[in-house]
């Protein structure tokens, strides 16, 4: 496993304490899967614009083949 480190202002801090003492977990449990769910939906955005231009440009592809 790899170790990051990065820097937060005192206020980002204090917001990601306030969250993770809200859901009752540690900060960086919380991090980490606020960091997994930002990663899977930046995918599943690729994916999808992906598709988009795919299916848009079909006749096209075919076309050209």
């Amino acid at each position: 496993m790899t170790s990051i480190t990065i820097d937060l202002s005192d206020s980002q801090f204090q917001k990601l304490q306030r969250l993770a003492q809200a859901y009752g977990v540690a900060t960086d449990v919380l991090w980490k899967a606020s960091l997994d769910d930002w990663l899977n939906v930046q995918q599943d955005n690729f994916d999808n614009a992906a598709d988009y231009v795919l299916a848009k440009n079909a006749q096209l592809y075919r076309c050209l083949a």
